[in-house]
């Protein structure tokens, strides 16, 4: 199957020949459905806090948060090429011929795009970019010449929005500006990320070819939001490495090759970014998606929750830590160790049953469990986003249960009775976390060792005309934190506005 300048090739990426095979093997033999036990709900892995629980928490997280190294890490590596798709398919009918009448009369969307193109916060950037080549776009708009718009918005003549990162598109206007994604995400760690001394770390995930834009943009707006919030922005980036990449397959499961005869190789999804994860020096991670910010006028819900979960995460890290040094001296007498089951099944949803009564014997698997990464997960009542969601997993090898973030790929749904429980679900993940990767002692975990190997997506694509198959890693939020201590929290809809397509954008929330 490999021959020699298949090896080097392997071997230039840092991927060994084992990990070749295995992939090759998840390709012949699937990856084997989770074994839902119930969905997470409210009361039931699922925290519901009360509002004066949730200011105590938020004032904790004020009054303790500077005793860590906190940072925002905002997944931002994809190209905004998914949210303009329905641009490109009314681009593409127009081309064809279609009557603007037809394309408005057949297409709602297209319709409430084109009606109110200027209430999106690129318009005056558009605008600017056709007058150049003394185009009014006014005058186009006004006149149903939709064409011209959009080639200046999707491609290079113009704003180039096809070819551009999520981060770096302009959502929400303000009284004398416009913000961008990126933006976003840097006034909103300064509500709750600064150290002490005024220091926001911020640590962003990107492709190779949109490092240089992020850069200039960073550096065309940096200096102002410092001033506007009197901080200093401490801001990386990292890109998915080589290494986690993998290999494409045709339809007999053998290695699809270029027309030189190179494998080829693919980006191995979101979740090859724990490697990144792995390589922070930082005691609480906060963990958003690019997309999911909103206006000034609606941060503070955001930031008091984003506090709120904080704080619970320092508390749990506290308590945990105060068990795990406990036992450090010898196993807990029956009453501590009673108490310590109490924590460890009540508090961070370890399933009670795994624990043997003998607090001898007990107390080792309990330490081995405490010592785990630990998240803390905002979740939001369902209101039919397509999407993960929060259900106990039963572990196949020995029955016990543990709460984790599924997929519905992940699910079997011709099972009838996986697929009752989906319908029972009653929330849904916002991909809104807290994290810490430290144990007890305060050294970081390898989280590379906490990740579940048969978890991951097979999805079909092509190349040059041909069918291949190509494998994603297991989700960030799924199987790479499948053995992390996991707290699910009830947070409201409104810290959850995600912008999947253009027209997102014209939702209240972002206007």
């Amino acid at each position: 199957m490999l021959n020699q300048r298949d090896i080097k090739q392997l071997e230039e990426k840092g991927i060994t020949k084992e990990a070749f095979l295995r992939q090759i093997d998840h390709f012949k033999n699937g990856f084997p459905p989770l074994q839902l036990s119930r969905p997470a709900t409210a009361g039931d892995g699922i925290r519901c806090l009360e509002p004066e629980g949730i200011k105590e928490l938020a004032a904790l997280y004020d009054d303790t948060s500077h005793q860590y190294r906190v940072v925002k890490f905002v997944p931002a590596s994809g190209a905004a090429t998914r949210m303009f798709k329905d641009v490109f398919a009314w681009r593409d009918l127009l081309i064809a011929g279609v009557e603007v009448d037809g394309l408005l009369g057949s297409n709602p969307e297209a319709a409430l795009f084109f009606e109110h193109m200027r209430s999106f916060a690129f318009w005056d950037d558009l605008l600017l970019a056709m007058d150049k080549d003394d185009l009014d776009a006014e005058h186009l708009l006004e006149n149903r010449n939709y064409l011209p718009l959009l080639d200046y918005l999707l491609f290079d003549a113009g704003l180039d929005y096809a070819s551009l990162p999520k981060a770096l598109i302009a959502f929400h206007v303000y009284d004398r500006s416009v913000r961008t994604a990126m933006e976003e995400h840097l006034v909103e760690g300064a509500h709750y990320a600064a150290d002490p001394s005024g220091k926001v770390r911020l640590h962003f995930t990107l492709s190779p070819e949109h490092i240089q834009g992020f850069r200039e943009k960073l550096r065309a707006v940096q200096k102002d939001y410092e001033s506007a919030f009197r901080v200093s922005f401490d801001i990386v980036y990292s890109v998915q490495k080589p290494s986690t990449d993998t290999i494409a397959v045709g339809s007999d499961n053998l290695p699809f090759r270029e027309k030189d005869g190179q494998l080829l190789f693919r980006p191995g999804g979101h979740g090859s970014l724990i490697e990144n994860l792995n390589d922070l020096d930082d005691d609480i991670v906060f963990m958003k998606n690019i997309d999911n910010v909103v206006p000034d006028r609606l941060k503070e819900t955001t930031v008091l929750y984003k506090k709120a979960i904080g704080g619970m995460l320092i508390n749990l890290l506290e308590e945990r830590n105060m068990w795990l040094h406990r036992i450090d001296k010898g196993p807990l007498g029956k009453d501590a160790y009673l108490q310590a089951l109490d924590f460890a099944s009540n508090a961070l949803n370890i399933d009670r049953g795994i624990f043997p009564a003998d607090p001898g014997e007990g107390s080792q698997i309990l330490h081995a469990k405490l010592n785990r990464p630990l998240r803390v997960c905002g979740m939001v009542k369902n209101q039919g986003e397509p999407g993960g969601g929060p259900f106990w997993v039963k572990d196949p090898r020995n029955g016990s249960t543990s709460l984790q973030i599924v997929e519905m790929s992940q699910i079997d749904m011709d099972k009838a009775d996986q697929a009752a429980l989906v319908k029972q679900a009653t929330h849904f993940n916002p991909v809104d976390l807290v994290c810490s990767f430290r144990d007890y002692h305060g050294n970081a975990f390898d989280l590379k060792k906490f990740v579940d190997p048969e978890t991951g997506f097979i999805s079909k694509k092509s190349k040059n005309g041909e069918e291949l198959k190509a494998l994603e890693r297991p989700g960030l939020w799924n199987g790479a934190m499948a053995d992390w201590n996991t707290v699910f929290v009830e947070v409201p809809l409104i810290t959850f506005n995600p912008v999947k397509t253009i027209n997102d954008l014209l939702r209240p929330e972002h206007q």
